[in-house]
C-alpha cells in the first residue's frame, strides 16, 4: 500500500506518521516553495524519499489523502486532472470555508476532475490543525462517506489501520453533512468563546 498524503498541514503530517509507524508506505506532497517550519516536517524534510510535489507524490501513490489548505485545493486539482487517477483511491480530509453559506470542498473537487474518479470523504472531523484540536487524544472515531463497494471497504480498514473507529455516514452525497457537522462544532467553540475545541461522540440507543 502506497500512501500520498497532499498538503503541508497538521493533519497531514499527523496522519501520515500515524502510518508510518504502521509500516506503509508513505509519500507528501506540499506546495512548490512549502517551507518547514514545524519540527514535525522538518524531521520529514531530512528523508529524501518522503517530501515531493505535488504530482510527484501522488504519481507514487495507490491512495491520495487530501488534506491541503483551502488556499491551495484549486492547485491541487489542477495537477489531479492531469494525472491519470485510473486505480487510485482519492480521500477528501478538508473542510470548506464557512460564513452562513458553504460549498462542499468534496463536491468541488469531483466537479473540478471530473466524474470518472469517485472520492471518498474522511477524517474531516479531525480538522486541518489536528492534534492542536484535540490535545488530550479524545477523538477516537472518524466518519467516512462514499459510494458503496470494494473501495469502500478499503477506506474503512484504512482509518482503523491507525487506531480510528470507522462510522459509515452513507454515499457522496453526504460529504456535504460532514463539513456542515464541522462547521457546528466550530461554531460551538467560538460561541462558547472559551480557548478550547469541541467535538461530538456518536452513541447508540
Amino acid at each position: 500500500m502506497n500512501l500520498g498524503i497532499i498538503g503541508g498541514t497538521k493533519l497531514a503530517c499527523t496522519l501520515g506518521n500515524k502510518y508510518l509507524s504502521t509500516g506503509a508506505k508513505v509519500v507528501f506532497g506540499v506546495r512548490q516553495g512549502f517551507e518547514a517550519k514545524d519540527v514535525e516536517w522538518k524531521i520529514l524534510n531530512m528523508y529524501l524519499d518522503k517530501v515531493f510535489g505535488y504530482k510527484e507524490a501522488i504519481d507514487q501513490s495507490d491512495i491520495v489523502l487530501i488534506c491541503c489548505d483551502n488556499e491551495n485545493l484549486v492547485s491541487v486539482c489542477e495537477v489531479l486532472k492531469k494525472i491519470d487517477l485510473t486505480d487510485k483511491i482519492l480521500i477528501d480530509c478538508t473542510n470548506s470555508a464557512f460564513n452562513k453559506y458553504f460549498y462542499c470542498n468534496t463536491t468541488f473537487i469531483q466537479e473540478s476532475i471530473g466524474d470518472e474518479t469517485p472520492i471518498y470523504k474522511a477524517f474531516n472531523n479531525l480538522g486541518l490543525d489536528y492534534p492542536k484540536s484535540d490535545p488530550m487524544g479524545m477523538i477516537k472515531e472518524t466518519y467516512y462517506c462514499g459510494e458503496d463497494g470494494l473501495v469502500k471497504c478499503k477506506v474503512k480498514k484504512l482509518i482503523e489501520l491507525i487506531g480510528f473507529r470507522a462510522i459509515d455516514a452513507g454515499k457522496t452525497e453526504s460529504a456535504l453533512l460532514l463539513e456542515a457537522f464541522y462547521h457546528l462544532r466550530k461554531e460551538i467553540a467560538c460561541n462558547k468563546r472559551e480557548q478550547t475545541d469541541y467535538h461530538f461522540k456518536l452513541i447508540s440507543v
